[in-house]
């Protein structure tokens, strides 16, 4: 059987790899001026979903589009902001990301 993947393998899954995905949602904000951070925490929250939902390293795309939809639509229009970051919350769906304003 495979063995399954931890919490720890799949934060390295979502910010190592060169085209990780953390780092392909940087690189598009990056387009609108805007730097992306995720809370440690927030990482670890994305892939204990993964986990809960059985998905694994597959399931990791569609949570991370869950929590930056709002955010991506809301951005272009947004000109004054200058950073996202990403929580535990907003993971959870208890908090929007935090905006910082330049």
């Amino acid at each position: 059987a495979l063995e399954q993947l931890t919490v720890d393998d799949l934060v390295r899954i979502l910010t190592e790899p060169r085209n990780a995905l953390v780092k392909q949602y940087q690189t598009l904000l990056s387009y609108d001026g805007v730097e992306l951070e995720f809370d440690q925490d927030a990482l670890e929250a994305i892939a204990s979903k993964a986990i809960e939902r059985k998905t694994g390293a597959r399931g990791l795309r569609s949570i991370i589009e869950e929590v930056m939809m709002d955010v991506m639509f809301e951005i272009p229009s947004q000109e004054d902001v200058t950073k996202v970051r990403i929580t535990k919350e907003a993971v959870d769906g208890t908090a929007a990301p935090v905006l910082e304003i330049a």
